[in-house]
Order: structure tokens, then sequence, then C-alpha cells
């Protein structure tokens, strides 16, 4: 009889632990819909010194809009996968900075960034479910907890430079204001390129199915034309005649060329951007996130 009692007072203790170990499967899967600020990091703008890199020539001023979409699924109680179609208006402009050489470049750029990502999270805890209620002071019982996360991945996005003209915006790949298409080094950049997402996230648990969330990721990339500024400065020839002229020249250089000073720096040849250093950008996103229960055959239940 002893025996007994102490394997059944043993299962009482045990169980509700395992219970509570196999509960993520429940819900696995996790919607999101968030907004936040994204910025941007590369040739044009910056801190008022040499052109540097990542987070030294960030340029607070340029912060712009974003918003979000996600779908998460659970595979352990520490390990998920995500998945989100993100947009955000990144731009640059060196009118912004005091440094001489990139001030008198003059240029300035904006353009939409549409991405879609795969993102591997590992937690630093197991993230808490929660019960029906908040209800304080029940033992045992937790209605919200701070889960934090990191995440890498992988991920697709397109983006479009462009620039403003006598009151018209120009799409800036169309006027191969590097050479691109003509000299035989420089051929056309693509618009839509490979990213992989960093960051961190901290989520919040309210209760069994609603939660918040932030999340901050920076994007490296492979391509130096997000902003179309990359390489040096053509000879401005090549624009023959018409419109293709006058909007050609000054998407390509728009200084004050009347200016020695300004025509020495601006000359053909002369470095106009950084190949070495790839573009990157950021997102900020605040999200709303509901789970969704999951079925037998371990699919979202709706």
């Amino acid at each position: 009889m002893k025996k007994i009692f102490t394997f059944l007072l043993l299962l009482l203790i045990i169980l509700p632990s395992l219970v509570n170990a196999q509960r993520w499967k429940r819900q696995r899967y996790e919607f999101s819909i968030g907004a936040g600020v994204t910025n941007f990091l590369g040739e044009l703008g910056g801190a008022n010194q040499i052109g540097t890199h990542y987070f030294r020539d960030l340029e607070f001023s340029q912060t712009r809009l974003a918003a979000a979409l996600g779908l998460r699924y659970k595979l352990s109680n520490y390990f998920a996968v995500n998945t989100h179609l993100t947009y955000g208006r990144v731009s640059g402009d060196d009118k912004l900075t005091t440094e001489k050489f990139r001030h008198t470049r003059n240029i300035n750029f904006f353009s939409d960034i549409y991405e879609w990502s795969l993102n591997f999270e590992g937690a630093f805890q197991q993230e808490q479910i929660g019960h029906r209620y908040r209800l304080k002071k029940v033992r045992g019982l937790k209605g919200y907890e701070l889960y934090t996360y990191l995440f890498a991945g992988v991920g697709v996005f397109y983006f479009n430079p462009k620039a403003e003209f006598q009151g018209q915006t120009y799409n800036l790949r169309d006027y191969n204001t590097e050479g691109q298409g003509y000299v035989p080094t420089r051929k056309k950049y693509s618009t839509i390129q490979l990213c992989i997402p960093l960051g961190i996230g901290f989520k919040y648990t309210i209760d069994r199915q609603w939660g918040v969330g932030l999340e901050f990721g920076i994007r490296k990339t492979f391509t130096d034309y997000i902003d179309d500024v990359s390489t040096t400065y053509i000879d401005l020839s090549q624009y023959q005649s018409g419109e293709q002229y006058d909007v050609g020249q000054f998407l390509a250089n728009p200084s004050d060329r009347s200016d020695a000073e300004a025509g020495r720096i601006t000359a053909a040849g002369q470095q106009r951007g950084d190949p070495r250093y790839k573009d990157s950008y950021m997102f900020a996103v605040f999200s709303v996130n509901y789970k969704i229960k999951t079925g037998r055959n371990n699919l979202p239940r709706f």
C-alpha cells in the first residue's frame, strides 16, 4: 500500500509537468501583423565624416515607416521558424552630411523595399503559453512572460531606387548613372536580390492566444546599388540629346559643376561610391500575435 501511495504521489507531481511540456504542440502556429520603422545604411548621407559603415553611419532623420505580416511555426519550446512579408521605404540624402566630398556629391534617393524572409529562431527560455484569463495570485499559473530570442535566416527583396528632377520622379536604373550597360565592366544591376536577416526579438504573452512583440533586425545584402551609388563618376557625354541629356546628366552628377572644386571632385573617374562595402537596411517592427490551434494532423485549425 505504501508503494502504491508513493507511486500515485509521484504521478500527481510529474503529470502536470508532462502535460505542460506538451502544451506548446497544441498551438504551434502563430500569425502576426505589425508596424514599425526602417532605415538605410549605404553611401548617401550619414555621419559628418568620411563614409563609415553600419551603425556608425546611421542617419536617424531618414527613418521611415514599415509594415509586416508573419507566420511562425514552433519546432519546440526553444526553437521556431517564421516567415515574413515586410515593406518599408528607405532613403538617403547627401545634403544631410557636412562631410565635404559627400555633401559636394549632392545625390539623394528613395526606394520601396518589398521583402520575403524565412528565419530560424533560438530562444533563451521556454515560451509561457499562459492561461485563459490573467488571474493574479494564482499559484502555478502565469498570465504573461517576456520571451527573448535571436534569429537568422535568408530573404529575397525587391528595390528600385528613384530620385526627383524638376518635380518629376525618375527610376535611376533606367539612366545608367555609373555607365551600366555601356562600360564593359559595369553590368546593369538586378532589382531582385538576396539578403540575410539577423536580429533579436521580444515577445510578451497576454493569454493563451494573444501576445505582442518587438523585433529588430539588420539585413546584410549582396548589392551596393540600393541607392544607385557604388563606383566612380562617368563621362556625362554619354547622354546625347533631348530629355536624356538633361535628366541623365543631373541624376548621374547633381553637384554644382559650375564650381571649380566641385567639378574636380566629381570629374569622370573620381570616386562616387565605395564598392568594397555592400548596402544594408534595418527593420524594427512592433507586432500583435495570435496563436492558432493545431489539429491532430499538425495543421492549423481555423
